[in-house]
């Protein structure tokens, strides 16, 4: 539990705002030559829109230092950096938040697109920008119009247009201010996908089954909604969900008609994404730090794409100096620290999502049973343009819950998303815009109270020695359930509004002198679950066990720690598995073998380590399924799959919640010698017969891939994606490397690590995924690719001085 892990100058920019061209090209001329001790390569634009002279430096890393006299022209140059750098990436991201696919790149999409519109938030945005400050709107449109303009220069100048466009026959659009923020399916929410697979369970076998498809946390057992039949829930109602939620994927064009039209894929992709998708971070005091500062780190986990999903850039102007990582679209940062604090979050995983299901009227199918009578579904007519074709008409349809997912007349059922998404408030990480000018604890916590989605801890350290912890959501009061299962629609079971912000821990400075969390449920003991039923699907304690005993083993903590800990492969799950093992081994020469490569392991899941690759061939392929075999009906074992790993481990552990009979018991030991015995054949056959050679990296490889490599000649795809590289790490390590089962590549993990020394801002150092550009003909696009699949940093250079001693090139942008 947590109580026990709580464990510039401006240079340029001194003249004022009357200054002229002329005047200050002379001033940069002059600037230039004071503090540039190198030569580095320079160039001069114009910028129609920008207010005065800015400057851009490019360090050697790729990550952009911005300049700028007035808040306007900072993220102005932020959004015209992020095009120049990015601008395949994040015109991709707005086609496919807006659904317009299908006008770019034809009518393969046209589902994707359809699914897309339904997710959009369709509130008042008024509201939505109320409740980021008066700040966040002008910000906003300040990015998107240095987008714009870069867009336009692009348009104006084809033959600088991007590799990807020019393949696609495609061009960039401009961009909306409230595109922004109605495009909200990228965040991370829970648990609707969940609740549609345990009502499936529980009509294949029976409620009580599902324990062993996910673990809860703390110990609970769901309760039926009542009137609800599971059985009519099916796979189906998340096709649209799954596709909304989705990355753009490319085929060759004999393939595109085959895109996105098998549920099964659909939803076993967004599964393993899923399992994929956290993050760790902690946050040390001084009394804790041999640097005699905090230390605040953070690595959010995703997965993994090309170009990163996340963007380093530091942007400065008077009263503003932020530095750190977001996603490239949008304004400021949402990991980092400005001139006096630092922050970083990692999922939290409350439960923001329910399923409504409805009867239909019999005797109009576009009414639905709602109190003592029927209700009309909201029907929305749009118009898809597609690429060399006809436009496409589609109905959305909608209830006062929200969007419908699936509209089955026949069956004479509805079903419907109710989620925080649709709140005004909630675009995906937007909250953060109210912590680039906080200044201590408490101004950073109450801003936390405006951070609606996705549910996140929030770390927080300052340079006065401060260190904290919170939690930001949007939690829905459910009077009557506890948000495990759909529940019918009719009126019964409503969300009585939002909880007290409030009612989530704010610690800071903790005696033992450091908090983390990673994704498990991190909540006090006397917290009141009961009562606020806040979500019961947390994330394996493999990743926070490892951290909490890191973090505690020193008396003093180092910045290099936290740099080896946010790499650290050990998997704390294989220690707690192999120590639950049957205390009588069969007498079996493989499974002998087996235990004798695993004796004196030290669960490093190490590139070249041998036990590693056989643990995870058995754990991954084999454990699991033989354990569910014995206790769950055959009917039902493909919606378990192989069982929770957690639920694994209680099983094998005799935890009363997963107790069961003494004779399943008997036959649950003897499937673990039957499955080791599997997995050591299995890898004999992957790595050959001499044991010495088997190594977790020959099997465990990064895969990062651009999109649309599948769909363009090999020459082309061999400029736009990286070499594989041989990786070590599990999603259950602490350096998460999420793997798929049938071939081991890699997924998920890191989209970026950070690591700050809070007030000697300059010793702190970060790592992207890939390199920071999106141009693959970049020096910037694969460089920082091998660094961190090295578990290697680069240094985040913040004062003026640094940058300039880290400069490769700059570009000095002046007003039109």
């Amino acid at each position: 539990m947590l109580k026990y892990r709580l464990t510039s100058i401006l240079g340029v920019f001194v003249f004022g705002l009357t200054l002229t061209a002329t005047d200050a090209t002379r001033t940069f001329a002059k600037d230039a030559n004071a503090k540039d001790a190198k030569n580095v390569p320079e160039k001069i634009q114009s910028l129609p829109g920008l207010k005065s002279p800015a400057e851009l430096v490019i360090d050697h890393w790729g990550i952009p230092h911005i300049y700028a006299a007035n808040d306007h022209d900072a993220f102005y140059v932020q959004g015209w950096n992020a095009a120049r750098d990015r601008l395949w990436q994040i015109d991709l991201w707005r086609k496919r938040g807006l659904g317009l696919l299908s006008a770019s790149f034809g009518p393969a999409y046209l589902a994707q697109d359809e699914a897309s519109r339904l997710l959009l938030f369709r509130g008042d945005v008024d509201a939505e920008w109320r409740e980021f400050g008066p700040q966040a709107k002008a910000d906003t449109e300040a990015v998107v119009a240095g987008i714009n303009a870069y867009v336009a220069q692009i348009l104006r100048d084809q033959a600088h247009l991007p590799l990807e466009f020019r393949l696609t026959k495609t061009r960039p659009e401009l961009w909306q201010r409230d595109d922004v923020v109605r495009i909200r399916s990228g965040g991370l929410s829970n648990n609707v996908s969940s609740e549609v697979q345990r009502a499936r369970v529980t009509c294949a076998a029976g409620l009580e089954f599902d324990k062993y498809r996910r673990n809860l946390s703390p110990d609970h057992t769901p309760q039926m909604p009542d009137g609800l039949d599971p059985c009519a829930v099916s796979a189906d109602v998340l096709r649209l969900y799954a596709l909304g939620t989705k990355a753009v994927e490319f085929a060759k064009p004999k393939e595109r008609q085959a895109l996105n039209q098998h549920l099964d894929t659909l939803m076993a992709d967004a599964s393993v994404n899923r399992q994929g998708e956290g993050s760790n971070n902690w946050v040390i005091a001084p009394s804790h730090s041999a640097t005699g500062r905090p230390i605040l780190a953070n690595d959010p986990h995703r997965v993994h794409a090309l170009p990163s999903l996340r963007y380093l850039a530091h942007i400065n102007a008077p009263g503003l100096d932020i530095i750190g990582a977001g996603e490239p679209a949008l304004p400021g940062i949402t990991i980092g620290h400005n001139q006096r604090i630092a922050f970083g979050f990692t999922i939290s995983n409350v439960d923001q999502e329910d399923l409504y299901v409805y009867d239909l009227d019999p005797a109009d199918a576009e009414r639905y049973r709602y109190g003592n009578g029927f209700e009309a579904i909201t029907k929305v007519v749009e118009s898809i343009p597609v690429r060399d074709g006809t436009a496409q008409e589609v109905t959305l349809r909608f209830t006062r819950h929200g969007p419908v997912l699936l509209h089955d007349a026949k069956a004479g059922h509805a079903y419907a998303l109710r989620t925080v998404w649709n709140e005004p408030g909630a675009t995906p990480y937007f909250g953060s815009m109210l912590f680039l000018r906080a200044r201590d604890w408490k101004g950073f916590s109450q801003a936390v109270t405006h951070w609606h989605s996705p549910p996140n801890n929030h770390v927080y350290a300052d340079i006065d020695g401060n260190i904290g912890w919170t939690i930001g959501a949007s939690v829905p009061v459910r009077p009557n359930w506890d948000g495990l299962l759909p529940v019918p629609g009719d009126g019964r079971y409503e969300w009585a509004g939002f909880m007290d912000p409030m009612i989530f821990p704010r610690i800071s400075n903790p005696a033992m002198g450091y908090l983390a969390t990673a994704n498990d449920w991190d909540l006090p003991d006397e917290f009141p679950m009961a009562k606020y039923k806040i979500g019961y699907e947390w994330a394996s304690y493999a990743r926070i066990t490892r951290i909490s005993e890191m973090l505690a083993a020193k008396p003093k903590l180092s910045l290099t720690d936290s740099m080896a800990l946010q790499t650290d492969p050990t998997n704390a799950m294989a220690r707690r598995l192999l120590a639950a093992l049957p205390k009588t081994v069969p007498d079996d020469p493989a499974v002998i073998r087996a235990l004798g490569l695993m004796k004196g392991w030290d669960y490093r899941t190490d590139i070249n380590s041998a036990p590693a690759a056989l643990f995870e061939i058995w754990a991954a392929r084999h454990l699991g399924r033989a354990i569910m075999a014995e206790l769950v009906p055959a009917h039902a074992r493909e919606l378990i799959g192989d069982g929770d790993t957690e639920s694994i481990a209680a099983i094998l552990e005799a935890r009363p919640h997963y107790a069961v009979s003494d004779e399943q018991f008997t036959r649950v030991q003897a499937a673990v010698w039957t499955s080791l015995k599997a997995a050591f054949a299995e890898a004999e056959s992957l790595m050959g017969a001499e044991v010495d050679s088997w190594a977790w990296g020959r099997l465990h490889h990064s895969a990062f891939k651009s999109p649309l490599s599948d769909a363009v000649d090999p020459s082309y795809a061999k400029r736009l994606n990286l070499q594989p590289m041989a990786m070590g790490g599990t999603a259950l390590s602490v350096m998460a490397a999420t793997y798929r089962r049938n071939d081991f590549s890699v997924t998920a993990g890191a989209s970026i690590r950070l690591v700050m020394d809070v007030g000697n801002w300059d010793q702190s150092r970060a790592i992207n995924s890939s390199g920071q550009s999106g141009d693959p003909d970049s020096a910037h696009y694969r460089n920082l690719g091998p660094l961190w699949n090295a578990g290697e940093y680069v240094p985040l250079a913040f004062s003026r001085a640094a940058v300039e001693a880290a400069a490769a090139h700059r570009i000095r942008l002046m007003p039109q």
